[in-house]
């Protein structure tokens, strides 16, 4: 069975998460569907963008805390890369919960909208771990003061909040016209147009993505990570929180 479905419709490629068992979490499986479906949709003439979505009550969970290693962080910038860098728009569509890496993958997209249900936490430091390799696409995106809330207090916060700093472009109800729009540009016009907002992420690739994996794979191997994805995993506060 595969983890991310495919379907076109109108010049629209629907790549959709669908790995219920483990809330659509950023399994090297995962990625590695997800990655294809983005090279196959870039190479089709036929398509002008692709929208991200999902099954179930939830976006995407984070990493696969089942199988944390050394390659997960490097193995999620490569799937953020492949996002910001196709040359065609990838449009993001949220009906549940997006936690910590998934929100990398959200801040990715071009364009994102939550429904009125979706939710959204950065909810690494309460693991012992940063959001650290996620930081590439929504530093430059995120309103400072909230990214600066958020990454530190883990708090959930809904759709409206998250279009008011920066993380959702607008709410469902607009996907509509968000989509009429993508399907009248030309190929041309969409990748360079595409670039052109993408120039301030793609330059924070550049520059921080080697330090921000190093510090991600050195964060998941510490011994207080270990106990955070312990206490996760087992439903039970870590050592620190009692």
């Amino acid at each position: 069975m595969t983890l991310v479905r495919r379907s076109s419709e109108h010049g629209i490629t629907t790549l959709t998460l669908d790995s219920p068992h483990n809330r659509n979490a950023l399994s090297a499986r995962l990625v590695s569907e997800l990655v294809e479906g983005l090279v196959q949709a870039g190479e089709d003439a036929g398509v002008r963008a692709v929208l991200l979505a999902h099954t179930g009550n939830t976006f995407c969970s984070g990493a696969d805390l089942t199988e944390a290693g050394a390659d997960g962080p490097q193995a999620l910038v490569r799937l953020m890369r492949a996002v910001i860098e196709l040359p065609k728009p990838v449009v993001a569509r949220v009906n549940g919960h997006a936690r910590a890496g998934g929100l990398g993958l959200l801040g990715a997209c071009d364009i994102s909208v939550a429904g009125e249900g979706a939710t959204f936490a950065f909810t690494e430091a309460r693991l012992g771990l940063a959001p650290a390799v996620i930081s590439l696409p929504l530093l430059p995106r995120l309103d400072a003061r909230a990214a600066a809330r958020y990454y530190l207090t883990g708090e959930r916060f809904g759709a409206a909040e998250a279009v008011r700093i920066g993380l959702v472009t607008a709410g469902e109800d607009e996907l509509g016209a968000v989509l009429d729009g993508l399907r009248r540009g030309s190929p041309q016009g969409l990748a360079a147009s595409k670039a052109l907002a993408t120039a301030d992420v793609r330059r924070a690739f550049e520059r921080d993505a080697e330090a921000l994996t190093a510090l991600s794979a050195r964060l998941f191997a510490s011994s207080e990570a270990r106990e955070g994805m312990t206490a996760f995993l087992e439903r039970r506060e870590p050592v620190w929180a009692r």
